[in-house]
């Protein structure tokens, strides 16, 4: 469910979508591509990966009116991990993004796909396919999103109509290096004890032949409800997380 490690391992920078990393503004359409590999993937906090390496990939598509869309994928475990199937998450996303007077505006339509997870036939869980839609303003070095799901939330039976708030602050530090700040808010309609509060300060540096990023990641999250069906672990614990990646 990531939003995306986009090329310079951009999950950090543009966390608020997994698998929507959105190419730089242009007056020309671009068409790009990127791969990176984690240490954990975390979306909204929580580990998709039972706190284990993940591969990512993605490719975007913007146009030079704002109109944008892309594909963006990852390896995971949960789904199988919670008694379904299926190893890969794949993103599908679309949207236009501007600017009004100055404050910067992104709305669009994020479909989370997980393949054959059989989730509906295990109890307590529905299918773990997403759908949301979401808003961001941005201005100067400020980002605030919000994104509703349309459906029942990664797998969460009753869940449609949850939403998930967050605010990012991206702080240039040289050329080459950004600082994110990220705190975000995931209420899960109807199931109180699975709603958290998430955050992240993560340093992002562009060596070049690839971009390096470390965050510190942790959650509020109830140990009981993120808590790996297989193992036990706590999923929203507080870790490092490293980052490797590329955009072509």
């Amino acid at each position: 469910m990531k939003i995306t490690l986009l090329a310079a391992a951009l999950s950090t920078v543009l966390s608020s979508l997994p698998g929507a990393a959105h190419a730089a503004d242009s007056t020309e359409s671009t068409l790009s591509a990127n791969a990176a590999l984690t240490s954990d993937y975390r979306y909204r906090g929580i580990s998709q990966t039972r706190l284990q390496p993940a591969v990512q990939f993605g490719a975007d598509y913007a146009a030079a009116s704002g109109w944008y869309a892309g594909a963006w994928a990852s390896s995971i475990t949960w789904t199988r991990d919670a008694g379904g199937s299926g190893s890969i998450e794949a993103d599908l996303y679309g949207g236009k993004r501007g600017e009004l007077g100055g404050v910067s505006y992104d709305a669009g339509l994020l479909g989370y796909v997980y393949p054959s997870n059989g989730l509906s036939k295990v109890s307590g869980w529905d299918n773990a396919n997403t759908a949301e839609t979401y808003v961001q303003l941005g201005y100067g070095i400020a980002t605030l999103k919000y994104s509703h799901s349309l459906t029942n939330l990664f797998g969460v039976p009753d869940s449609h109509g949850s939403g998930y708030l967050d605010l990012n602050l991206n702080l240039a530090a040289g050329d080459k290096t950004t600082i994110n700040l990220h705190a975000g808010r995931q209420r899960v309609r109807h199931v109180s004890a699975s709603s958290y509060t998430d955050w992240k300060a993560a340093v992002v540096h562009d060596f070049g032949i690839a971009s390096v990023t470390l965050a510190a990641v942790g959650t509020n999250a109830g140990r009981s409800a993120y808590a790996s069906p297989a193992d036990g672990q706590f999923l929203g614990k507080r870790a490092l997380v490293l980052t490797v990646g590329r955009s072509f």
